[in-house]
């Protein structure tokens, strides 16, 4: 047996069972940098945030419970990546922008500009009016309207 099983009961929970034979139901993943180091770094965590096991890499892990914890990262994040941006309804906040993104075409709220984060050089968080966060993964591989509106705002 490897340091832990993975597994779900009949509720669809995921089930931890540790090397020592411990159980641990209604566990959850976290990834501790979603999105510098997707792969690398998730915890498995019990029902109160406590960490019940820490997971270096997920390609070392077996893939069935490689599979497990990538379904259980799926349902709990949700963070659209914007691929193009169509119009902005003004360039003062806030302003309605309507965006392409991996997930379909929407429309957020931009509150202020300084929900507009700089994760790294070419890489943006928006958060808008309504809590949904998203990702611009690379700024400069975005076509060039949508980086002049986006310029407008940064």
């Amino acid at each position: 047996m490897s340091d832990f099983e993975l597994s779900r009961d009949a509720a669809g929970s995921l089930v931890l069972r540790t090397a020592a034979g411990a159980l641990h139901t209604g566990v959850v993943s976290a990834r501790a940098f979603p999105i510098s180091a997707p792969s690398a770094g998730i915890s498995l965590l019990d029902a109160a945030g406590h960490e019940l096991h820490w997971v270096e890499d997920l390609g070392v892990l077996p893939a069935a419970a490689r599979m497990l914890i990538e379904e259980e990262l799926a349902q709990r994040e949700f963070m659209p990546e914007i691929t193009r941006i169509k119009q902005v309804s003004s360039f003062a906040t806030p302003s309605r922008w309507q965006v392409a993104t991996n997930r379909g075409d929407t429309e957020l709220l931009l509150k202020a500009e300084d929900h507009i984060r700089r994760l790294t050089l070419s890489t943006l968080l928006i958060t808008d009016g309504y809590g949904v966060s998203y990702l611009i993964r690379d700024v400069d591989a975005m076509d060039g309207h949508s980086r002049r509106l986006l310029d407008r705002f940064l």
